[in-house]
């Protein structure tokens, strides 16, 4: 039962990144630019309202549909590994035209050769389970 909701909310999503014009590489490029605001404003509205959710959540002790505990665990603080972790996601998002959510509504609305993006965030996320262990965290 959880596997077809979790599939019809990918679904949901992946509809509403295809409309919002979230998967759209011109859009992306666009916001590289500096020249709209559109993806801006989508990132922008995801922060607000993810930020309202889990302190919801936090606050209210929410559970989860199911009737378990939802919990987060906290992160320690630095500087370092947020910046150059970021600077890489924004370097391959800028390079592949797309970050992972859209990547996979790109698969589903029928842009076939994402999936060497695909192929290729798989890997690199395989990599860095491998080093992990070497990285400055």
């Amino acid at each position: 039962m959880r596997s077809i909701i979790y599939l019809l909310i990918g679904i949901l999503f992946g509809i509403t990144m295809f409309k919002s014009e979230a998967a759209s590489w011109f859009r992306i490029y666009e916001m590289f630019q500096f020249q709209s605001f559109h993806m801006y404003g989508i990132i922008g509205s995801a922060l607000i309202i993810g930020v309202i959710v889990v302190q919801s959540i936090k606050r209210l002790n929410i559970t989860s549909f199911f009737g378990e505990p939802i919990r987060f665990i906290p992160k320690t603080r630095s500087f370092s590994r947020y910046m150059f972790g970021g600077i890489l996601f924004g370097f391959g998002w800028a390079l592949a035209g797309a970050c992972p959510g859209p990547m996979f509504t790109l698969v589903g609305a029928g842009f076939l050769p994402i999936l060497i993006v695909i192929g290729f965030s798989v890997l690199g996320t395989f990599l860095y389970g491998l080093l992990k262990e070497k990285l400055p965290h």
